[in-house]
């Protein structure tokens, strides 16, 4: 089954279409159920839970007997469950092994539904699949995320990089391919990790903007789903964003290399 796309409830006295994506997670109260998403609104709609997980797909899991949790929006599941948003939820703590076992399972499956086949395997075929990227304004990366037992991201492997990457980073590129970033930066910010993680898991494409203390500069990236377990990665020093293309020309460069694989 694929992610679903839509979920058309009635609310308000009114249908209403959200963005099964953006939804972090559904609550079920007596008759009727609450849908919040990553805007921040709440949707009540006449249902049960049970109705709500039939329609919602399967990439949902159930935490508790009041909450439907999308596995996209988990970014840890200790004594409470955190969202990405930085809400937490309580859940069924005593099922803390299965839940942690069934959110893994629905995260390959959904992996294996975008991420790119055929990773490579050497430097060499890294290359030679990105080469197009070698003479780009802009800094590129492939990152390999590494992971805990808990499927979080703890570190990142350097897979391609061309020479801008090398300037902006301000290490030769002998020193970052084959290497993990915390390896080469021991002041490593774990909030690169929450967002890469994202894309890697879920096939999304972010944009960020922030400080880098590893290099003491103001960044920006756009992160993208690659191979399984890997993410790419296109950096900008912001002050020389104005010499950057549009972000709309930029993502067409991404769309076109795309189609040049298939």
């Amino acid at each position: 089954m694929q992610f679903k796309k839509t979920l058309e409830i009635k609310a308000n006295h009114k249908q209403v279409v959200i963005n099964v994506a953006d939804i972090l997670y559904i609550k079920a109260s007596v008759n009727d159920c609450y849908i919040h998403v990553t805007s921040g609104s709440v949707y009540k709609t006449r249902s049960t839970l049970e109705a709500m997980e039939a329609q919602v797909g399967e990439y949902f899991l159930k935490v508790h007997r009041t909450y439907l949790v999308c596995i996209m929006a988990i970014h840890a599941l200790e004594d409470t469950l955190t969202l990405i948003n930085g809400e937490e939820l309580n859940y069924a703590t005593r099922r803390r092994k299965e839940i942690l076992a069934q959110l893994q399972e629905k995260q390959r499956k959904l992996i294996a539904t975008f991420a790119l086949p055929n990773t490579p395997k050497t430097p060499e075929e890294y290359h030679a699949f990105y080469q197009s990227f070698d003479q780009m304004p802009f800094a590129v990366t492939d990152i390999e995320m590494i992971f805990n037992e808990d499927r979080h991201a703890v570190d990142w492997i350097f897979r391609y990089g061309n020479e801008k990457l090398a300037e902006v980073e301000r290490v030769p590129l002998s020193g970052l391919i084959g290497n993990s970033f915390g390896s080469i930066f021991s002041n490593m910010d774990d909030k690169w990790l929450c967002t890469y993680e994202r894309a890697t898991l879920y096939g999304e494409r972010l944009e960020i903007m922030a400080y880098s203390p590893e290099i003491d500069t103001e960044l920006k990236i756009i992160c993208f789903p690659t191979f399984s377990g890997h993410c790419g990665c296109m950096l900008f020093l912001l002050d020389e964003i104005h010499c950057a293309q549009k972000q709309d020309e930029l993502s067409q460069i991404w769309k076109n290399y795309l189609l040049k694989q298939e």
